[in-house]
């Protein structure tokens, strides 16, 4: 199984990024092939490093007329705050740091395909199902702080209120269940899905630049991947986007009053 598993690997063309580089310079090695197994978690903890870094930076010395750097993360804020305060109204405050760093970092995980020498974390499973748990476990949080723990299961049984309701309720409940189950599954193969073929198709063609030119002996091959990273950055920043903004419309569903206001 192990065996099929690499071969599967195998044939997935991905551009080359330092640990891999450094798997081929230590073949053999057990810490270069454990570095290799733990690549997308290595980098999702580099991103996010650098994001903390940038930010600390960007707002340690805070002014009352931002520029440079404290206006670009001042914009990147603003325009996140009138998201989320958009969808949930006043109450999207409190949401927004959890939200915005949501976005901020799916972003940067998404772009970082393209650096050369990184890879987008978000282009493995793994990632992107653990972003979608920690969204699941959030927004039922969520539900049972804002509606008890009866009024939540009452929720799920559709709200029933006459004879009628009351009889269909137990085909709603799990009904209902399985929508709550299905949104983190959801999630996670949407991100994973679009990114990895995002990067597949950017690397296919990068090789296939690089062997165009082979037979003529060019040390530099046709940058033919240069269209589809364009297109990658737009992808990248629409399923950054997509994925905030479900996740805004799920803390949405979890407040009663909203729900009963639209």
């Amino acid at each position: 199984m192990e065996n099929e598993h690499e071969a599967i690997e195998s044939t997935v063309p991905e551009l080359p990024n330092f640990i891999t580089l450094i798997l081929r310079s230590f073949h053999g090695s057990n810490w270069a092939e454990l570095l290799h197994d733990w690549d997308s978690i290595i980098f999702a903890v580099i991103i996010a490093g650098l994001i903390a870094i940038l930010f600390y930076f960007g707002t340690r010395n805070n002014r009352l007329i931002p520029s440079g750097m404290q206006n670009f993360l001042e914009l990147i804020v603003h325009n996140l705050r009138s998201l989320v305060v958009g969808v949930l109204g006043t109450e999207g405050d409190k949401y927004l740091p959890f939200l915005g760093t949501l976005f901020i970092y799916i972003l940067c995980m998404n772009l970082a395909g393209m650096v050369p020498f990184m890879k987008s974390p978000s282009s493995n499973i793994n990632i992107t199902a653990a972003l979608g748990i920690c969204v699941f476990i959030y927004v039922q949080f969520l539900n049972f702080w804002n509606m008890g723990v009866g009024g939540y299961f009452y929720h799920l049984a559709g709200s029933p209120k006459n004879l009628t309701e009351w009889l269909i309720a137990p085909l709603m409940f799990p009904i209902e269940l399985l929508i709550q189950l299905s949104r983190p599954v959801t999630l996670a193969l949407r991100l994973f899905g679009n990114v990895l073929g995002e990067d597949i198709l950017i690397a296919a063609f990068a090789l296939f630049g690089i062997g165009m030119v082979a037979s003529f002996n060019s040390p530099v091959g046709l940058p033919l991947q240069v269209p589809f990273m364009l297109l990658g950055i737009l992808t990248s920043l629409m399923q950054a986007l997509v994925f905030t903004l479900l996740t805004t419309v799920y803390i949405l569903l979890s407040m009663p009053h909203k729900k009963e206001d639209h």
